[in-house]
């Protein structure tokens, strides 16, 4: 159900004691007027307001765009952090072994790195909402060859939006894929750059300390994490969040969001676990990492 002009007074607005559209923020009352947004997404807006910590992020366009569109935003990004962090630990002591509390400074250079990673795979192809009902406007090239692509290539179409075309949804898919690129290599560049530089301190403090692997060759890891971020993790995040997050578990059990958070818990851990295989096999296949150290 969508909200027009004349029903701007009505259902949540009147339960939440608001008498006009000029007591919203603009966008929010532009968008009640024009119909581009449902009963109840707007009820969700107003629930969320009562908490001051969703209020502040409320601020913030990118994050509202992504509240609105999904309540659970936030419980995804805890369950790729928690999961992400759980799992970058259990490897790192796996990997280290008794001496894994005096190698702390290397494991905390890479738990930021994945933690950096993980976050940014949740929030840009997390489906958005336009308020708007239009592209947002660009200023450079690049910026306008996408602006009219959704954050997901897979997500719904909003009330009061257009309809994006394939060529648009393709668009959104290349668009998160140099994000990621650059994120992906940025943090692999900060994550094996600070190992890297710990690893020659401490060997020029203490001359018996041997490290467990040769130093990495830090632009070669950033470029291969960057175009692993770009390939194989944008196009699984891409589908999950899209097709079956939001299409999937989202539609069939509308309404439980108990269940639909103990599905995403699931499929994304599942996820997170496949993702961990295909970066050592992408080292392979790149002749990174031979088959004898995984």
């Amino acid at each position: 159900m969508t909200l027009g002009l004349s029903a701007s007074l009505g259902g949540p607005l009147l339960l939440a004691g608001k008498a006009a559209t000029d007591r919203f923020p603009a966008e929010i009352a532009a968008a009640i007027r024009a119909g581009r947004i449902s009963q109840e997404v707007l009820a969700r807006y107003l629930d969320m307001l009562k908490n001051p910590f969703l209020s502040w992020l409320l601020s913030f366009p990118g994050a509202r765009a992504r509240l609105l569109a999904d309540p659970n935003f936030l419980f995804k990004v805890g369950i790729e952090l928690g999961i992400g962090l759980t799992m970058k630990l259990t490897a790192e002591y796996t990997k280290r072994g008794d001496e894994f509390q005096s190698q702390l400074d290397f494991v905390l250079a890479n738990v930021i790195m994945a933690l950096i990673a993980d976050f940014m795979l949740v929030w840009l192809p997390a489906p958005a909402y336009n308020l708007t009902g239009a592209a947002p406007q660009a200023t450079g090239a690049l910026s306008r060859l996408f602006s009219g692509c959704p954050e997901n290539a897979f997500q719904r179409v909003q009330p009061g939006n257009p309809r994006f075309s394939l060529l648009q949804r393709g668009g959104a898919v290349v668009r998160n894929g140099s994000k990621l690129a650059a994120v992906g290599f940025f943090a692999s560049l900060l994550g094996v750059g600070v190992t890297n530089g710990m690893v020659a301190l401490r060997t020029s403090l203490d001359p018996t300390f041997v490290p467990l692997n040769a130093p990495q060759d830090v632009l070669t890891m950033a470029g291969a994490y960057g175009l692993y971020m770009a390939s194989s993790a944008n196009l699984r995040y891409q589908v999950l969040a899209g097709l079956v997050e939001e299409r999937g578990i989202e539609t069939l059990f509308h309404g439980k969001p108990a269940v639909c958070a103990a599905l995403s818990f699931a499929v994304r851990t599942g996820n997170t676990f496949l993702g961990s295989m295909l970066w050592v096999d992408f080292l392979r296949l790149l002749h990174l990492q031979p088959k004898a150290s995984s």
